[in-house]
């Protein structure tokens, strides 16, 4: 089974902004710093999702992504694919060339299989994600880990 770090860490970040998108606008860099997902990675796939209406940009101070659909509607599948990933058991991806070049026996079992993987991601929404006592307990580790320590002036010095 194939799945990339590209597809992995849109979900991840998608998660992210779902889970702060009351807040308003998220900027990239919270993100990166909550997530441990370079920048620049994070500049690339969300130009991805934007073009597939997953997010919208806000531009100017306070500015940052907010999503662009609703957490009910917004699939695990839906962000592979905008990040043109695919969740693939095959060999071949998906080519039927797996044995010099002709079908291999069990290739359309793994073509099955790899539907099934991308029925249940497509069953599984952001809201599903957000609803997790689990994953709202991450957050809010993550959150606690990157706020900035108050700094206290000390009399007499």
């Amino acid at each position: 089974m194939r799945l990339t770090t590209k597809g992995r860490y849109a979900v991840t970040a998608m998660l992210d902004l779902a889970l702060h998108a009351k807040c308003g606008p998220t900027c990239l860099a919270d993100i990166s710093g909550r997530q441990g997902i370079s920048l620049s990675y994070l500049e690339q796939l969300f130009a991805r999702l934007r073009r597939a209406g997953l997010v919208k940009s806000v531009r100017g101070p306070g500015g940052g992504y907010l999503l662009d659909t609703e957490l009910e509607a917004t699939s695990v599948a839906r962000i592979i694919d905008a990040v043109n990933e695919s969740v693939d058991a095959t060999r071949c991806q998906g080519l039927s060339d797996c044995q010099s070049g002709d079908t291999c026996l069990t290739h359309h079992l793994w073509c099955d299989l790899s539907d099934e993987i991308h029925g249940f991601l497509d069953g599984i929404s952001l809201a599903d994600l957000v609803a997790r006592e689990e994953i709202r307990h991450i957050a809010s580790r993550q959150r606690e880990a990157c706020e900035p320590i108050p700094i206290t002036l000390m009399e007499g010095g």
